[in-house]
Formats: structure tokens, sequence, C-alpha cells
């Protein structure tokens, strides 16, 4: 009797680790499914990916990864869509209200990024500093990252920043000093009106922000059509 108990649980713990090891992919990540989601935003409303466009006021979207204007050249996202969890757009509202006193307003290029598409990113960039590694997964994932910019609103035109979206330039860097006052001027300022909501600035891409605790949200492949 022992000895088939023993057997049962042995077996018990082979098909746990079994189970384990097929939910990890090829770089031994766990990157939820559509499933995970759901079931994750069930057991908290946080993990939501709320679309930006529904919960923010005045938003500009300009989804280069859904066009052609991007240094991959070709259209990775079938629909222009920004999403990003549920307290970094409540954050982002925040943002755009103190933003809009001022006369000016956000334009996002990217937010949740689904993995599939960090994969192909870094097997076709000439520059691996400027797309994350697989190995780890991206900020953009887990739905805490947005890439963006500002806009005037009584023009409609973007603030002159350092670089476009997405160079690979060293102007893109936010040490990079060696620019007009006005362009240094606009960039520290949206880091600054980031950074007192809960974002912080990629040191090597003005336009990308984090939200403080992302790691608390796990890596998505979630397509855009199913949210």
């Amino acid at each position: 009797m022992m000895k088939k108990i023993f057997l049962l649980l042995l077996a018990g713990c082979c098909i746990s680790v079994y189970a384990q090891k097929k939910e990890l992919n090829p770089y031994g990540l766990k990157v939820e499914s559509y499933t995970d989601y759901l079931k994750s935003c069930k057991e908290n409303s946080n993990h939501q990916l709320l679309e930006l466009k529904n919960h923010i006021p005045g938003l500009v979207l300009d989804i280069k990864y859904a066009t052609t204007d991007n240094f991959m050249k070709r259209r990775m996202y079938p629909q222009a869509r920004a999403f990003a969890r549920k307290p970094v757009v409540l954050q982002l509202q925040k943002v755009q209200a103190e933003l809009k006193k001022k006369g000016y307003g956000l334009k996002v290029f990217d937010a949740y990024r689904p993995y599939r598409i960090t994969v192909a990113f870094y097997k076709e960039a000439s520059n691996k500093a400027f797309v994350a590694n697989p190995n780890k997964g991206s900020r953009h994932n887990r739905g805490c990252a947005v890439d963006l910019t500002l806009i005037d609103l009584k023009t409609g035109k973007e603030l002159k920043m350092p670089t476009t979206y997405d160079s690979f330039a060293e102007q893109a860097s936010v040490t990079y000093n060696k620019l007009p006052a006005q362009v240094i001027k606009n960039r520290e300022f949206l880091i600054q009106i980031m950074r007192k909501f809960g974002f912080r600035v990629l040191q090597n891409e003005w336009w990308h922000y984090d939200f403080i605790g992302w790691q608390a949200y796990s890596l998505m492949d979630i397509p855009f059509q199913k949210l």
C-alpha cells in the first residue's frame, strides 16, 4: 500500500514538473496567454489591460508599429491601438490633466506590446541596445511601459525633442546635451512630469517610460484582437 502511495506521489510530482516546463517558452520565461491573463484579472483587477483612448481624454495616438513608419519598415501590429495595466492608465490620466493646465497633451507611440513582437524586434534590430532581450522580456510586454511625447494643444504639433521616435542615434539618450536649449528644456519637462506620477525614463530612449512597480506584472503575449 505504501509503495503504491509513493508511486502515485512520484507520478504527481513528475506531472507537476512537466506542467511547469510546458509553461516556459524557449527562452525559459513564463509568458501569460489570454487564458492566464483572464484568470489573473479575476484575482486582481489591477492586472486589467485598459485601452488608453477610452480612459484618457484628449489623448493622441500615433501607433508607429501599426504602420511601416518604424525601424522594422513593416507593419507589426494589425491594429493601431494602445493598452496598459489599470494603474498605469490611471496615472497617465493624471499626467494628461496636469499637462492640459499648461497647454500641452500626450501623444502615444506605443504601450503594451505582445511578447512575440519583442522576439521579432530582437532578431532583426541592427542595434540590440535599443530593443529588449527576449531572455528577459520588455516592460512593454508587462503592460507597464509607454512610449510618448508632448504636443502643443493649440497647434496639435509635437514639441521639439532630441530625435524622432525610435531613433538609434546617440542623441536619444537623456544624458546627451549637445542640443538646443529649448530641446533640452522640453525633454526635461517631459521627464519631470512623468516622474511626478510614477514613471521613470529609460536612459537611452527619451520617449520610453517605465511604470514603477512593473516587476509585479507578468509578461504577456496577447494579440490586440483579443483585447
